[in-house]
């Protein structure tokens, strides 16, 4: 039985991923701002703890992993999920709204990643999951601030990746492409509270393909749930997992643009290196 440690959990991909979990016969501590709504989506469950964790309190963070281990010994599996969406131009974002974001979908995972980690040390074993997003590839206008935080996301687990390699522990970021879920909603998505006119032509088709699109996206989030189910049993898990065939055509056409400017730019590229003129 393998426990996992999911952030929020009370809906969306978080509570898939915990009734898939739970299914599949494991146990699961599953965390939320207000214990109570997990409850109220998955129900009891003797392998279920239902706990509190606002991710933005990394003393909330310390206190839920210690109550996970405290009820089923170890810690598994920890899936990074919390986080929420802002959609508006680089310039209209303001600092305040920027630095809630970045308080929840990047200081938050690390606040929780510092909680769990020396558990998973002391076990010599464990999977970091961090749900990161194809906007953590590659980006979008009008996704450019939850974007950076999704690179940030990217950036912290390939370090860690190679940090705790050593120690039997394995670090996955997932890149979800759009799934039919609620995070075009109010309830998982801000919009910034200035609007400039000069973006109506990049940002402003966003945001109306973004109203257009919601509930009518490609992707299935139960069958995204079912997919972490293999990650968790892979015994040699990837460091990057795209999941939704909008992702990956996503990040073939990034690769395919890198490499055309890196040919098109190798020999300036290239050329700020020291020769042995210079040395001389």
């Amino acid at each position: 039985m393998r426990v996992w440690f999911i952030t929020g959990a009370s809906r969306g991909f978080g509570a898939l991923i915990a009734e898939a979990a739970l299914k599949a016969g494991d146990a699961v501590v599953a965390t939320a701002r207000d214990s109570s709504t997990v409850t109220a989506r998955l129900g009891s469950h003797e392998r279920l703890l239902a706990t509190r964790l606002d991710v933005t309190s990394e003393a909330e963070a310390h206190e839920a992993a210690g109550q996970a281990v405290k009820k089923f010994g170890r810690i598994d599996i920890l899936v990074n999920n919390a986080g929420y969406g802002l959609l508006g131009a680089i310039e209209e974002a303001s600092g305040a709204e920027t630095q809630k974001l970045f308080g929840t979908n990047v200081f938050g995972l690390l606040g929780v990643t510092r909680a769990v980690l020396p558990h998973m040390r002391r076990q010599r074993s464990g999977h970091v999951i961090n749900i990161s997003s194809v906007g953590g590839y590659t980006g979008y206008p009008g996704w450019g601030v939850y974007g950076a935080t999704k690179f940030a996301v990217e950036g912290i687990s390939e370090a860690l990746a190679g940090e705790v390699a050593p120690l039997g522990i394995k670090v996955t970021v997932v890149e979800p492409g759009f799934f039919r879920t609620d995070f075009l909603d109010e309830t998982s998505l801000s919009r910034t509270a200035q609007t400039i006119d000069d973006y109506h032509e990049s940002v402003g088709k966003t945001r109306a393909h973004a109203a257009e699109f919601n509930h009518g996206q490609r992707g299935d989030p139960r069958k995204l749930a079912q997919a972490f189910l293999k990650l968790a049993e892979a015994k040699n898990p990837p460091l990057r997992l795209p999941l939704g065939s909008d992702t990956v055509e996503r990040i073939e056409a990034k690769n395919a643009f890198v490499a055309r400017e890196l040919a098109g730019w190798r020999s300036v590229a290239t050329s700020t290196d020291f020769t042995n003129e210079d040395a001389a």
